[in-house]
């Protein structure tokens, strides 16, 4: 059956069998001259700024894009590059401002990142003077990070089983709304909840420790959304075989449910832990910071890399500016780490294709 013509069809040049195309050239030639003109519209009102002259290079690429191919292939064509035009631009919108944060931090952060960068401790360094190093901080950020996933790994994922294998009703719906609120819970909010709770209420002192429960209250949301998400996507038909054949449910969860998700929950897990090392603000209110060494997270003030980095900052002097963006370049290597080793996990744990 025939399709009804439209004005597109009829604005697109025909010649014979095959339909007019731009020669595989012509993006990149299109691309540089928008680019030339970019540079030459901003040199010519005085534009500072090369962002400026980038952005306005985007928009005449995306422009002259559209008019050649429409010119060229027809309206139909000009509209679908004109769309893939505007994803590459976003895109690289999206890209240039984690490439400039990336490469910023590692030429500052490597002026002092080196051995004794990272086996010293600022005990006994003045914050005018160069010297000391991010062990501490180091220490610090490992237990507490370390301590909160042991809290709030196993307690979001109970609860993500729960609400997908058992929960129904006004209880599970009632989870369901605090995990969501607690998502959006500002850190500060965490932190002088542990504050009043632990410290005030309680009686005990700043500590590692009470940083920690403030990092777990925050990790907790994401470890259920993500761990309940992989949930959803083990098949029924898994469920009901295991069930068929006789097995409780609780071994199935535990047999079935749970090792066919491993994979995507230790990413879960693993990108909550990257979102909870690099909060400040419960640390400041919780742990207090030390410029010693304290391995002992229970007892004492402890430092850690956000708390290091505000520290440092905060001096107000070239030797602390370098230290606080070599600290800075160590946290985000820390981050980094962690993503990779979730995608190792995702990728060891994920079900083989058969042949």
């Amino acid at each position: 059956m025939n399709r009804p013509a439209t004005a597109d069809d009829a604005s697109e040049p025909t010649r014979g069998l095959h339909r007019p195309r731009l020669p595989r050239w012509a993006p990149a030639a299109l691309a540089a001259l928008a680019l030339a003109i970019g540079c030459g519209i901003g040199l010519g009102a005085g534009m500072d700024s090369k962002v400026q002259w980038g952005l306005i290079a985007a928009v005449l690429y995306v422009a002259l894009t559209y008019g050649f191919t429409a010119r060229v292939e027809g309206r139909r064509q000009a509209k679908d590059r004109l769309a893939t035009s505007l994803v590459w631009m976003c895109f690289l919108i999206a890209v240039v401002p984690l490439v400039s944060l990336i490469w910023e931090t590692i030429a500052r952060g490597s002026k002092v990142l080196d051995g004794g960068f990272l086996s010293h401790s600022m005990a006994g360094v003045l914050t005018i003077q160069p010297g000391g190093g991010v062990y501490h901080a180091i220490i610090g950020t490992l237990e507490q990070v370390g301590i909160a996933t042991a809290i709030a790994a196993p307690v979001g994922l109970l609860t993500a089983v729960y609400l997908v294998e058992y929960g129904r009703g006004r209880l599970a719906r009632a989870v369901t709304f605090f995990v969501d609120v607690m998502t959006g819970v500002p850190s500060i909010v965490a932190g002088l909840f542990i504050l009043s709770f632990w410290i005030i209420m309680m009686d005990n002192g700043y500590s590692g420790f009470a940083g920690s429960m403030a990092l777990a209250i925050l990790m907790m949301p994401v470890v259920v959304r993500s761990t309940e998400e992989m949930l959803k996507l083990v098949p029924n038909e898994l469920r009901e075989a295991s069930l068929a054949l006789g097995v409780p449910k609780w071994r199935t969860i535990l047999k079935v449910v749970l090792p066919t998700a491993i994979g995507g929950i230790a990413t879960g897990v693993m990108l909550a832990v990257a979102r909870v090392a690099g909060e400040s603000a419960p640390i400041v209110l919780l742990v207090f910071g030390s410029q010693a060494i304290n391995n002992n997270p229970f007892e004492g003030a402890q430092s850690s890399l956000p708390y290091y980095i505000y520290e440092q900052w905060a001096a107000g002097n070239d030797a602390s500016y370098d230290r606080a963006w070599g600290a800075a370049l160590v946290l985000i290597a820390f981050v980094m780490i962690l993503n990779l080793v979730a995608r190792g996990i995702a990728r060891w744990k994920a079900p083989k294709a058969g042949r």
